[in-house]
């Protein structure tokens, strides 16, 4: 098989790899365990897609084996990551069905392993993630949405919560005084992995709800489903455009974070 450069990571609500053609299954072996994302072509070039929570969505956000998914995909040969994400949100502008691509993240995970490095690799393990977002990347899927005429927000703070509890009120309030946008629970390690194997990570965001205490009802996961049902395919159209007409890897500082796996 062919190196894979371009991957997708599809959240809640984003299960099934529709936006590819000639799709396969293929098994990648991991120090973490096997992984089993879907290959196929947008516009002609290779692209795996993995399903983050599992096909049926089995898995909750604590359960998930981030480091066999990062892992394995860079053993692909991936370059590139887009990975979509189910959030709520913290901000008046962000409503519900609105798209943000978010270019920094707070992390509230208390018990996920959250690192390739278990060993005293000092000089390799303290990663720069300044920009833990590659803004090539993001840049890149900003031209798409325009070309396409999606509107999204440009920016963001992604407040990762442990879960897979909903969040209380009081701590809504902790996230948006620290400056969080929206709110979720998977990219955390997620983006932090991407960046210490030099991959490019974007991170678009569907906002699904009001976050706790802003919202006037009950946090129920049917609702983020709904929506993600009711507004999904605008990711999947702003993926294939990015894919589509997507250049040459820059200088963008993601592949110098630890150059790379051993």
């Amino acid at each position: 098989m062919n190196e894979i450069k371009l991957a997708v990571i599809g959240g809640s609500g984003v299960y099934q790899p529709a936006m590819l053609d000639d799709v396969s299954e293929v098994a990648v072996e991991t120090p973490y365990g096997e992984i089993r994302p879907m290959v196929g072509k947008i516009a002609g070039r290779q692209v795996a897609f993995l399903a983050r929570h599992g096909r049926e969505h089995s898995l909750l956000p604590h359960q998930l084996n981030y480091r066999a998914n990062i892992w394995g995909l860079k053993s692909l040969g991936v370059e590139r990551i887009i990975a979509t994400t189910a959030v709520g949100s913290l901000r008046e502008e962000l409503a519900p069905g609105a798209l943000v691509l978010v270019d920094q993240f707070l992390d509230f995970t208390k018990q996920r392993p959250l690192t390739f490095f278990e060993s005293g690799e000092v000089h390799r393990a303290h990663i720069d993630v300044t920009e833990p977002y590659c803004p090539d990347l993001r840049r890149q899927l900003e031209g798409a949405a325009t070309s396409a005429g999606i509107a999204v927000h440009s920016g963001g703070c992604y407040v990762c919560a442990e879960g897979p509890r909903y969040e209380t009120a009081a701590e809504i309030r902790m996230y948006s005084q620290l400056g969080g946008a929206v709110v979720g629970m998977t990219g955390v390690p997620e983006v932090v992995l991407a960046r210490e194997l030099g991959i490019c990570y974007a991170g678009v965001s569907m906002v699904t709800n009001w976050a706790a205490g802003i919202s006037p009802i009950r946090l129920d996961h049917a609702d983020v489903v709904q929506i993600m049902n009711e507004h999904g395919q605008k990711i999947v159209n702003l993926i294939i455009g990015c894919y589509q007409a997507i250049g040459a890897v820059s200088d963008c500082g993601c592949r110098r974070g630890s150059e790379g796996k051993e």
